[in-house]
């Protein structure tokens, strides 16, 4: 083993996730549940956590975190976060001060990105976008093997933007906790099928027994998934008009609903500029290859092999 590893730090809503890796090889990982609300909890949670990683690997390492939000080019706090207790807070300066060294720090669908982009599903892409629709639905932005964050910290936040083309009944959308109407998140992401599936009179239901009541033929059920995958390919075709990627990658819980793969490329083909039976989209749309473990591996990968 070399006598420095990689760490990688996953915060979460309910769970703070960490890895060490020498090179590109996994040696350790571990989880612990996030203190909720509890922001100096959270800050020693997340120090003990490498701490106990470093013990377990048997050498001291360099910290990289993903974050559910932002940090502020501005100010060096916490923004945009949907866990609360975070906003406004010097997270990295408050956790670089309790290891005793730098630390480098992401948002958390920045991590995915760079994970998939370094040795995942969009390995061989110049320009990556990657995508997690979970609990809410964020994005990153890789090119040439480069995170691309920008002057405000935001890049490839396209979940807060207005769903594109709007039908008549999707104005002005669902309410979003960022203070306006109509966003991406508040359709594409889990509770947003959800709410959708509601909405149309159906029974609640999570998003994993509407897709499986779907694939039993489930009028209802078939209805919210057709939605569903008609939304995500306009949303991304408006990705598609803007950078061009050459692969986007899916990630969180809605990316294993089977068929996006197959429908919303052939969804997509009217909302993109120029597309045509002669010309074809040539953006493809994959499943992440780490899963569950991209974001904490990306975390790592903030720090390049040397």
């Amino acid at each position: 083993m070399s006598d420095q590893v990689r760490i990688g730090i996953d915060l979460g809503g309910t769970k703070i996730e960490g890895i060490a890796l020498d090179g590109d090889r996994e040696v350790e990982r571990m989880r612990v549940a996030t203190p909720r609300d509890d922001y100096p909890a959270t800050v020693d949670a997340i120090g003990a956590l490498v701490e106990a990683l470093e013990g377990r690997a048997g050498a001291r390492g360099c910290v990289g975190v993903g974050i559910p939000g932002a940090l502020s080019p501005a100010t060096g706090r916490v923004k945009n976060a949907n866990s609360a207790w975070l906003i406004d807070r010097p997270l990295r300066a408050n956790l670089e001060q309790r290891l005793g060294r730098q630390v480098r720090m992401a948002n958390d669908a920045d991590c995915f990105t760079v994970s998939e982009a370094a040795d995942g599903a969009g390995v061989g892409g110049d320009v990556v976008f990657g995508v997690i629709v979970g609990t809410g639905t964020g994005g990153g932005l890789v090119v040439r093997g480069e995170l691309v964050t920008g002057p405000n910290g935001v890049a490839g936040e396209w979940g807060h933007n207005p769903m594109p083309w709007p039908s008549d009944d999707e104005r002005p959308g669902p309410e979003c906790y960022c203070g306006r109407h109509g966003c991406i998140e508040r359709f594409l992401s889990g509770p947003g099928m959800q709410a959708d599936h509601q909405r149309a009179g159906s029974r609640d239901a999570e998003p994993a027994t509407i897709v499986a009541d779907a694939a039993a033929g489930d009028a209802q059920a078939v209805h919210t998934v057709r939605r569903y995958e008609e939304r995500m390919a306009r949303a991304l075709a408006s990705i598609i008009n803007v950078i061009d990627p050459d692969v986007i990658v899916l990630g969180g819980g809605m990316s294993n609903i089977e068929s996006l793969y197959d429908r919303v490329p052939s969804l997509w083909e009217p909302y993109v500029f120029g597309a045509s039976v002669t010309e074809p989209v040539r953006t493809r749309l994959v499943r992440a290859r780490h899963g569950d473990s991209s974001g904490v591996r990306g975390a790592a990968w903030l720090w390049p092999v040397e």
